[in-house]
């Protein structure tokens, strides 16, 4: 059977599939407490059919109590250095790069040829507008990578919104079947203010997707995936938590995407090629101000 015909089979299939009232009752099954004497082995196999580097967990394998206590695991404290250059922006997740460019006309690309609209994402036109002209990278989670997100640089929280929507798979089969993934797909968008007051702000989107598919932020109880679900809109103010570059602000509780998005002017970032290996830490990008770093901006 060929690719094309293939897809065109199973994304019809997944259209008809309860795809959030699966997610929610695979969520339930990882939650389950595992007895004392089946933890360590429960995770060792989960861990090894996913391919999980068991050298960088933090915490002994018998001390998670559920498969999900497992895959949000912690890591070492030594196994994930953050770049210290004032003007680094780092990356913000384990994974590999997606798409990335420049926003234009209100565009990003999901897959090259297959534009989807950041207002869409965004939930807003007006907020969309604000970053016309910026950068954009998409990076992907796969199971068996750490499923923290952290700051990519020192913020703090401006405003946030949770929008409630579908939850298709964010693999190749979505991204090539499904127009506008991740603007359907349930996620959390969280603005940052980056500097002083006025500098100018970043948003990361956390994107659900199929199976477990929630995202929780350390700030904030919005979350995803929860039956009856409505879009709900945060503003933090003055008070708004901060984080530190390569500080943990929330996770996700199975796989999925995260968006970043840079207004202009705020910073360029140093794109790879789609599939490139991605290590939380690791300098992405410049924030504005600071000397070039001889890769390629956008």
């Amino acid at each position: 059977m060929s690719r094309s015909l293939f897809r065109r089979l199973t994304v019809p299939a997944l259209r008809l599939l309860p795809r959030s009232a699966l997610s929610r009752a695979a969520g339930r099954v990882a939650q389950i407490r595992l007895p004392a004497p089946l933890r360590a082995p429960a995770c060792r196999a989960f861990g090894r059919a996913v391919g999980v580097d068991f050298s960088e967990v933090r915490d002994p394998l018998g001390s998670f109590d559920s498969l999900q206590a497992f895959f949000t695991r912690a890591l070492r404290e030594d196994a994930r250095p953050i770049d210290s250059a004032a003007d680094a922006i780092v990356a913000p997740c384990d994974g590999s790069w997606g798409e990335s460019g420049v926003i234009t006309q209100g565009t990003l690309l999901q897959l090259k040829g297959r534009p989807y609209s950041l207002a869409a994402l965004l939930g807003e036109a007006s907020d969309a507008a604000a970053f016309e002209g910026g950068c954009y990278a998409t990076f992907y989670l796969s199971p068996r990578d750490y499923h923290r997100f952290h700051a990519p640089c020192a913020v703090r929280i401006e405003s946030a919104r949770s929008l409630p929507g579908t939850l298709f798979p964010v693999n190749r089969l979505g991204l090539e079947g499904v127009d506008s993934l991740f603007a359907q797909n349930e996620r959390v968008c969280a603005f940052f203010e980056v500097g002083p007051p006025g500098s100018g702000s970043l948003c990361v989107v956390a994107v659900g997707a199929t199976m477990v598919g929630r995202v929780r932020v350390l700030f904030d109880e919005l979350t995803t995936n929860v039956r009856g679900a409505v879009r709900t809109d945060r503003t933090y103010g003055k008070t708004g938590a901060r984080y530190a570059r390569g500080e943990e602000w929330g996770r996700f509780e199975f796989g999925s995407t995260l968006v970043l998005l840079l207004p202009p002017g705020a910073g360029t970032l140093e794109v790879r090629p789609p599939g490139t290996a991605l290590r939380l830490g690791t300098r992405i990008g410049r924030l504005a101000g600071g000397p070039p770093s001889g890769q390629p901006p956008v």
